[in-house]
C-alpha cells in the first residue's frame, strides 16, 4: 500500500480532509433542509476520519487512527439514525423539514 502512496504526502491528505470539513460546514450553515445539514454533518465527519489515518499512517504508525476513524464511523451511524427519526418525527407533525419551521413547536 506504501508503494502506491509514494507521491502522496501528509499534506495532500489534510488538504482533502479540510476540504471535506469546510463544505460540510458551509452545507450546515447555509442549509434549511434538516436532511441536508445531517449530510453536511457527515461531511465534517469524514474530514475528520481521513485526518485521523493520514495522521497515523505518516505520522504515528500503528493502528490508532484507524480505530479512531471506526469508532467516528459508528458514531455518525448512530448521529444518522437518531437525527433521521426525529426528523420524520417532525414530518409527521408539521409535513415540513425546513428548519425555519421547527421553531413553530415549541409552544
Amino acid at each position: 500500500m506504501t508503494e502506491m502512496m509514494g507521491h502522496l504526502s501528509l499534506s495532500h491528505f489534510l488538504v482533502v480532509g479540510g476540504l471535506l470539513f469546510c463544505f460540510g460546514l458551509m452545507t450546515v450553515l447555509t442549509r434549511r433542509n434538516a436532511v441536508a445539514m445531517l449530510m453536511g454533518i457527515e461531511l465534517i465527519l469524514n474530514g475528520a476520519n481521513v485526518n485521523l489515518v493520514a495522521f497515523n499512517h505518516y505520522v504515528a504508525g500503528g493502528l490508532s487512527g484507524q480505530i479512531f476513524a471506526l469508532f467516528v464511523i459508528v458514531l455518525a451511524a448512530a448521529e444518522a439514525a437518531v437525527g433521521l427519526a426525529i426528523i420524520l418525527a417532525i414530518y409527521q407533525m408539521i409535513r415540513n423539514i425546513d428548519t425555519a419551521n421547527i421553531a413553530s413547536l415549541r409552544q
